[in-house]
């Protein structure tokens, strides 16, 4: 059996979605993968993100972790996303990468890989849910494997019980999060080495 090679893509506002990437990026190592950490391109204009601290200050501390690219996505046999949501879906700066995507979509690359997706929102209910279906969509017109955590582990309940993706608020990662996404990342990566054999 192969050693399956999963890319953890992450867009982050504020670092939550930062931590629970690191977070899948360890379990993942763990589970046996060989894994790229991968922050997605910050978009907005330069004033806009010096105009709130928070937002500059998490700019910064993902520097030096690299930009995703095409190439890593045609890499991969499998992907863990993890953005926060934006009015009810996933924030245009990962949108905007999606969109760069349509070449190697087209020539079948992104196919037969799995997929998994978390998510933050500045409340419960803010459309967290929505975020990882929407997601969930991209994935099926990819023709990737979606590979969401279910009811497969007491961890799951624990987090906040989310069968599609680990989900929390912004702002709101603690252990029994990364419990959750731990499993959610040894899941995908189990699922997709199997796919590879």
């Amino acid at each position: 059996m192969g050693q399956p090679k999963i890319a953890v893509v992450f867009y982050s506002t504020y670092g939550t979605n930062h931590q629970v990437a690191l977070a899948a990026a360890e379990a993942a190592s763990a589970a046996g993968a060989e894994v790229r950490l991968l922050r997605v391109a910050e978009t907005a204009p330069e004033a806009v993100v010096n105009g709130q601290e928070a937002w500059k200050v998490q700019v910064e501390r993902v520097k030096d972790i690299p930009v995703v690219t095409a190439d890593d996505m045609v890499w991969a046999d499998g992907y863990f996303i993890s953005a926060p949501t934006r009015f009810g879906s996933s924030p245009s700066q990962l949108r905007a990468f999606i969109d760069t995507l349509g070449g190697v979509w087209a020539g079948g690359k992104l196919a037969n890989k799995t997929f998994t997706a978390t998510t933050s929102a500045q409340n419960p209910h803010g459309g967290q849910e929505a975020t990882i279906l929407g997601l969930y969509t991209t994935a099926m017109h990819w023709g990737a494997i979606i590979v969401a955590p279910g009811y497969t582990d007491a961890v799951l309940y624990e987090a906040g019980g989310n069968p599609y993706g680990f989900s929390t608020e912004a702002g709101k990662f603690d252990d029994k999060g990364r419990a959750a996404v731990a499993h959610q990342a040894k899941r995908l990566v189990e699922v997709t080495a199997k796919l590879i054999a």
